[in-house]
């Protein structure tokens, strides 16, 4: 039978037939049983019960487990404060009715009747180790509770057999705590990274096991770097986006979590106080009890903790689910740190191909985005560039190399290498796409392939004769961004003769097209437009679409735009190359941001100096300022080192950019006096800016925000 939570019953009850007195103190069921007038039953008035029986009720109304006492041919009820509250909405009716009329509606359904008869007619206890039984069908949605059941035959003092004593243990808990074991290990599989598993690793285990504290540690070399959550702490689903905020320990650090993960041995305290000693806060200080348990990995140490500030005995129960748990956490943290590796130095050597910074012209802003495609393990082919050519003109290029490893990567840095030579010996793009067809076929025969497969769209932009000079290789034509003065801006795909591939004799045609001040021209890999089982075309018109939308010309939020412009995953990687002829030359600043506490706040008073002595809008100014400080913020929590802010400002935006070169695993904990709650703070800049995103760079990454400047 379903049975009570958390219920702390009287440590005596009285049996019917008690003193007046006695009986005015009692309240619940048992006030219930002393009230019901028993002599209209077949258990007959209190004063002429048998002994044997009484002691029965005896033990049933004093028992704070569920227990109830079915008597006779009829199977009368008598119960306890604890049954009653399991039965719900039929107590008190149920007391001295049988129990066919009580339960009619399940009184036939498997587990109800056939173990009542059994115990009654025959004597046999029965024991059901799990039982979910539809007791009270009135209570809503709730979670059916799973329940132990004992069935046990009453005798009288004769011996013969006169009732059923049925008692009940709840043990939804324990179930619910399997299942969720289930789910966890299900989440854990999908992780890639530490701070994947260290994020679904602190939600399951605050909840699973109802803790206050949770913490892992995993090695980090000559140090440890450890997470914690506490119970109570809010968190957002930006929160949920963000990683985890690691604090770094000495490797001889004394902390339990470390301890554990240092030795390989578990520890379970029931209470004691096992964190004063080396508390960080006062959650810290207010832990009794503490399960640790090392995670066991061949290639990464690390530990788990759960704690509890009220003294807590670790069931046999919940030390093995704790082990299971500690055992799946080290198999996920494990396959985390061997994705980490391979991914960072295929990442790092696909950013490293790449220039490191564009060029900063006055009429020109020129901006960039590559995203790996699914498989993050993968190096890829895809790159751009930008570069001044002799001529003062500016040479835009973006490329694809078919493949997705080292070797495709190599490739791809030896057709960039050689695409600006050329370019910077002669930059007509059909005579630089010629020479590369020279070499992409000289590479082929050297590799004794026919397999290698390179795409490439070349321009010179002349911002002074406004006009770009194109040439293509096999890739998909550019797209310009019209801004006319008169007129709703429209995107439009320059009709470029594509040609074939380079390395099968290609001669490409070039093709020249206005360039006027407003204008964006934009460069994309096809990653950017296909999609499986979609139509080519439908991706060339979505991204169209979304860029003639955009809120403005700037060539970030145009990558940004672009590469969320046709939904659904690309297996492919995504590159894109965005460049704006501005209207007016724009204005810019730069701060180099150290990793202190008191950076963010250093931030904002040369922000707003800046921006007041440029007649910013005092209502852009705020928003800038705040949505700033809560990037610098950000980025000292999670790279801890030093960051840049760059802030351009144009006729109709402000672009702010903050950028850091650090990892994750190294956290200086800023103190500031900010608004800045991670999440919140992100909620903010959404809230605060017209567009904003994230863009990963060779070392580190880069946040930036825009926020469009009001006509006038």
């Amino acid at each position: 039978m379903p049975g009570t939570v958390g219920r702390v019953p009287t440590p005596s009850a009285p049996t019917p037939g008690a003193s007046p007195q006695r009986a005015a103190a009692t309240s619940g069921a048992a006030g219930a049983v002393l009230a019901h007038p028993w002599a209209d039953t077949p258990l007959g008035a209190p004063e002429g019960w048998d002994p044997a029986v009484r002691a029965v009720v005896d033990l049933v109304l004093a028992s704070p487990v569920p227990m109830a006492l079915l008597y006779g041919d009829d199977l009368v009820l008598l119960y306890n404060d604890g049954y009653a509250e399991l039965i719900g909405a039929r107590h008190p009716g149920a007391l001295g009715r049988p129990a066919a009329e009580v339960y009619a509606d399940i009184w036939h359904e498997p587990g109800a009747s056939e173990v009542l008869e059994r115990a009654y007619r025959r004597g046999e206890p029965f024991l059901e180790r799990e039982a979910v039984l539809p007791i009270d069908r009135h209570r809503g949605g709730a979670e059916p509770a799973v329940f132990t059941r004992g069935y046990s035959p009453v005798r009288d003092s004769s011996g013969e057999i006169v009732g059923v004593l049925t008692v009940a243990a709840q043990t939804t808990q324990l179930t619910q705590q399997l299942q969720s074991l289930s789910e966890f290990a299900a989440a854990l599989s999908g992780t890639l990274t530490l701070d994947d598993v260290a994020r679904v690793t602190l939600r399951y285990c605050l909840h699973s096991f109802d803790a206050d504290r949770v913490s892992i540690v995993v090695d980090e070399g000559s140090a440890w770097r450890m997470v914690r959550r506490v119970r109570g702490e809010l968190l957002d689903e930006a929160d949920e986006r963000l990683p985890p905020l690691w604090r770094r320990m000495p490797a001889d650090a004394a902390v339990p979590v470390v301890v554990a993960a240092r030795s390989g041995v578990p520890s379970f305290i029931t209470d004691g106080y096992p964190l004063r000693e080396t508390a960080a806060d006062r959650h810290d200080q207010k832990i009794r009890a503490l399960a640790s348990l090392p995670l066991r990995s061949a290639v990464i140490r690390g530990a788990l903790t759960v704690g509890n500030q009220a003294p807590h005995l670790w069931s046999p129960a919940e030390r093995a689910l704790l082990a299971a748990s500690a055992e799946l956490i080290g198999q996920a943290a494990e396959r985390a740190r061997r994705f980490e590796t391979q991914h960072g130095t295929a990442q790092l050597l696909q950013r490293s191909m790449l220039p490191e910074r564009l060029p900063d012209l006055p009429r020109l802003r020129i901006a960039a985005r590559y995203d790996p495609g699914v498989d993050g393990n993968a190096a890829g082919g895809d790159f751009y560039d930008a570069f001044v050519l002799p001529t003062g003109a500016l040479g835009v290029v973006l490329g694809d190399v078919a493949g997705h490893d080292v070797q495709a990567a190599a490739r791809m840095g030896q057709v960039r290498a050689a695409l600006r030579a050329l370019a910077l010996t002669d930059p007509r793009p059909d005579a630089v796409l010629a020479g590369l067809d020279r070499l992409v076929a000289s590479l082929g025969v050297e590799g004794g392939t026919q397999e290698l497969f390179v795409t490439v769209v070349f321009g010179v932009i002349e911002a002074d004769r406004e006009r770009i000079t194109l040439a293509s290789a096999g890739h998909p034509a550019p797209l310009i961004r019209r801004r006319p003065a008169d007129a709703e801006p429209a995107a439009e795909y320059v009709e470029l003769p594509p040609g074939p591939p380079l390395g099968l004799g290609c001669q490409p045609r070039t093709t020249t097209v206005p360039f006027r001040p407003g204008d964006t021209l934009l460069l994309y890999s096809d990653g950017v437009v296909e999609r499986r089982w979609q139509d080519l075309s439908a991706g060339l018109a979505g991204l169209g679409a979304a860029v003639t939308a955009a809120g403005s010309s700037d060539p970030r939020a145009l990558c940004a735009v672009a590469t969320a412009a046709v939904p659904g995953a690309t297996e492919d990687d995504v590159a894109v190359l965005a460049v704006e002829h501005a209207v007016k030359p724009s204005r810019s600043a730069s701060m180099e941001v150290p990793a202190e506490p008191t950076a963010p706040s250093r931030v904002r008073h040369w922000m707003t100096a800046q921006l007041t002595e440029w007649r910013v809008p005092e209502g852009v100014v705020g928003s800038a300022v705040l949505c700033t400080s809560e990037l610098t913020t950000n980025a000292l929590l999670h790279a801890g080192t030093a960051a840049r802010v760059e802030i351009d400002l144009s006729a109709e935006r402000l672009l702010v950019s903050v950028a850091d070169s650090g990892t994750r695993g190294q956290v200086t904990r800023a103190r500031t006096e900010t608004l800045s709650s991670r999440g919140r703070g992100l909620g903010l800049i959404e809230e605060l800016s017209d567009a904003w995103g994230t863009d990963p760079t060779v070392r580190g990454s880069t946040v930036w925000f825009e926020i469009l400047i009001p006509p006038g």
